[in-house]
């Protein structure tokens, strides 16, 4: 488990920089930060989320991976052998990216940690638990994608890590305005 728990309230800005009001309306130059709340909100519920690491050489691996949000931080696995095992063996440091696929309308997350390796047997239940909640039957149905990660969890076979958020981005688009929002923890 990570070993420093997130701020429950981390401290939000908007960086006026980066956000606008392209397709100026009423209402549209009250531009705000999004709320951390919006933010975990998606976390979430996302399916989907590219993991950016840094091999020993520095050159970038960027692969999508699935992940459940408990206790503050973001969980995801991987194979022993797998590039990024072998990348966060080096350097812990990573970026986990979730959002919306759309110009006009969206919320894109940025998270950025150091990921750590879980170990506690108490901590991998609860993330099996949190996983299988999350992703239903791709992991409880023997026909799921992922159906045994629980078990691939217990034994080794899949490793588990945590990433507290250091630091997290929130780029919003809603109708024409954009937001570009930071989280400090």
């Amino acid at each position: 488990m990570a070993t420093e728990e997130p701020a429950e309230h981390p401290t939000t800005e908007l960086d006026a920089r980066y956000s606008s009001a392209l397709n100026p309306r009423p209402g549209a130059a009250d531009v705000t930060a999004t709320e951390w709340a919006e933010a975990l909100r998606q976390l979430e519920t996302a399916e989907i989320f590219w993991l950016s690491t840094v091999r020993p050489d520095r050159r970038l691996h960027v692969t999508p991976v699935i992940a459940a949000w408990h206790d503050g931080a973001l969980y995801f696995s991987t194979g022993p052998g797998e590039q990024k095992a072998k990348n966060l063996a080096h350097d812990g440091h990573c970026a986990l990216t979730t959002g919306a696929n759309a110009l006009t309308e969206g919320l894109d997350l940025v998270v950025e940690g150091k990921a750590e390796r879980v170990a506690d047997p108490a901590v991998l239940e609860e993330v099996i638990t949190a996983y299988e909640t999350k992703y239903g039957p791709h992991i409880t149905s023997p026909e799921g994608t992922f159906h045994g990660i629980g078990d691939a969890f217990r034994k080794g076979d899949a490793v588990l890590f945590a990433v507290a958020p250091i630091t997290a981005y929130g780029f919003g688009r809603d109708d024409g305005v954009y937001t570009h929002t930071r989280w400090t923890f």
